[in-house]
């Protein structure tokens, strides 16, 4: 005989847990929530300015552009020399010359979804590029 029948009682080994309690799958619920409201407005942040370096690039592109017809023609053209008119993914539908002949201005609008101040962008034959807080 065994000890514990010796003394008429009967060890009873509790019963196995299986599954997930509600105070675990709450406390996973909120972790998560947590993740989310920080990560989710880094993201955010991220596709904008993603949007305006497409607009920038566009800008480059047309910039570019305006350069090779000038060793050609010693002019910057109004017309016949800019092949892009917008952004590569769209996102400033708008690329158009300003102004022409000894020098250029170059602008970008219409961008939609962007870092705030920077729904036009701007840049010029000597260099510069604006508005600042966008480039």
């Amino acid at each position: 005989m065994s000890v514990g029948q010796a003394t008429g009682f009967t060890f009873l080994r509790p019963a196995r847990q299986a599954g997930f309690t509600l105070i675990e799958l709450m406390i996973t619920v909120a972790i998560i929530a947590i993740l989310a409201s920080i990560a989710y407005p880094s993201y955010q942040r991220y596709v904008q300015q993603a949007r305006v370096t497409d607009g920038q690039s566009g800008l480059m592109q047309a910039a570019s552009e305006m350069e090779r017809c000038y060793t050609v023609s010693n002019t910057y053209p109004a017309t016949g020399c800019l092949g892009t008119t917008s952004s590569p993914d769209g996102v400033y539908p708008t690329i158009r010359l300003s102004e022409s002949g000894a020098s250029f201005r170059l602008e970008a609008t219409g961008g939609s979804r962007v870092t705030s101040g920077c729904e036009t962008l701007w840049v010029l034959s000597n260099g510069e590029r604006g508005p600042d807080a966008c480039w």
